[in-house]
């Protein structure tokens, strides 16, 4: 027993990494001890609409929390929404948003269940639709469903009320949604549903109806939204910020190698079990490069990771230090970028040179450079470096 108490705070620890919020707190170690003295695991439930032919790293996030979960001894619960799928999820929405056909949805499904199999464990996978259920859903069922929550509660939900405010249409099938994706937990029987943070609503909507039905209610562990690679948005297929488990290992790897840095560290984070502090001990490019490898390497292999990262260091990749120009600063006061650019020839006027910054093309120290008016504080002893352009064009600066 004592041994399993101290794989149980491993557990949490582990389980912690990169979650938002437990809901309720304290009661993830409950359901785990119980799973431990009941001597059964856990049933993890995960739904995900057939929206879209393909997954992303966005997506990843909540695999890879199936997976540590699976690795602990426990179950997930893959569920495709199929029957939700076709009336939409309106989280997040500021319209109706326009329903799939049966036909789509079970398309896009198909090639859901050949993507999740290159992260989790196809053993510990149990994968259900919801249209199991609501396909022969009754009428009497549906009323009593309903009658369990009310609008005033609904209208709650951020998404809702701003609509509601705005005079913006709700449909009456998008109330369906938060319910129906509740009942799904009632008719699995789950003991933790994993989500996304603008998922919590719905996730608790799981909550309310279990204890409706008699059941043990399920914990809700909430996962960030992970950027894109332009840093801003959350990662979508519809903003071009995306990088797909689809994608060939050189695009999978060239996009990861786009990103700037403090995005890489929460990549490593929320996608990776590498150790955080290791990892930011290394130069930027160091750690970026080996997390591209890593993330190619987990859904193909180490040879054609290797490829891949030979094609970067071909193509667009940088050079080593040592095939570096060095320039010698021996200004003491700040360097202006735009200054610099003109005076090194990598623009023909300043208005050249702003149009460069502005289209994300300047970089110090792999970070982007917004702002035409920034400039570079260089101590004695610092070394910075500059990328201008698009063609592999990298510049130490360096005082002395």
């Amino acid at each position: 027993m004592d041994q399993s108490l101290n794989e149980l705070e491993k557990a949490v620890e582990l389980l912690s990494r990169g979650t938002e919020e437990v809901v309720p707190k304290g009661k993830l170690i409950e359901k785990l001890k119980k799973a431990i003295l009941e001597k059964r695991p856990l049933r993890v439930k995960v739904g995900i609409d057939p929206t879209a032919p393909r997954l992303h790293f966005g997506h990843l996030v909540l695999l890879q929390k199936m997976r540590q979960f699976q690795d602990l001894g426990h179950e997930i619960l893959f569920l495709i929404g199929d029957f939700t799928g076709m009336i939409g999820d309106p989280t997040g929405r500021s319209e109706v948003r326009t329903p799939l056909t049966r036909e789509d949805v079970l398309k896009n499904a198909e090639t859901y269940k050949e993507q999740i199999f290159k992260v989790i464990d196809p053993k510990r996978t149990t994968i259900r639709f919801n249209s199991e259920w609501m396909d022969v859903m009754t009428a009497e069922k549906m009323v009593y469903l309903t009658s369990q929550y009310t609008v005033a509660r609904l209208l709650e939900r951020d998404d809702f009320q701003k609509r509601y405010q705005s005079s913006q249409p709700i449909g009456v099938h998008e109330f369906l949604y938060p319910l129906i994706q509740g009942y799904d937990s009632v008719v699995l029987k789950a003991d933790i549903e994993l989500g996304g943070t603008d998922q919590k609503f719905n996730l608790l909507v799981g909550r309310v109806l279990q204890k409706v039905y008699g059941q043990s209610q399920q914990v809700v562990m909430t996962l960030p939204l992970l950027e894109g690679t332009d840093g801003q948005r959350k990662m979508s297929k519809s903003f071009g910020n995306d990088i797909a488990l689809t994608d060939t290992p050189s695009e999978m790897f060239g996009k990861i190698m786009s990103i700037h840095d403090e995005l890489m560290y929460r990549y490593y984070e929320l996608l990776t079990s590498e150790d955080l502090a290791e990892v930011r001990q290394l130069h930027p490019m160091e750690s970026k490069l080996r997390l591209a490898f890593y993330m190619v390497e987990q859904f193909y292999d180490s040879e054609k990771a290797q490829k891949a990262r030979d094609h970067f260091d071909t193509t667009v990749g940088r050079k080593t230090e040592a095939e570096i120009p060095v320039i010698i600063i021996e200004d003491s006061e700040p360097l202006s970028i735009i200054d610099l650019i003109i005076q090194k020839g990598w623009a023909k006027s300043k208005r050249a040179a702003r149009q460069l910054i502005v289209q994300g093309a300047v970089e110090v120290n792999q970070q982007k450079v917004n702002d035409p008016l920034d400039k570079i504080v260089i101590k004695v002893g610092d070394k910075k470096e500059i990328r201008v352009g698009k063609k592999n064009r990298y510049y130490l600066v360096k005082k002395i």
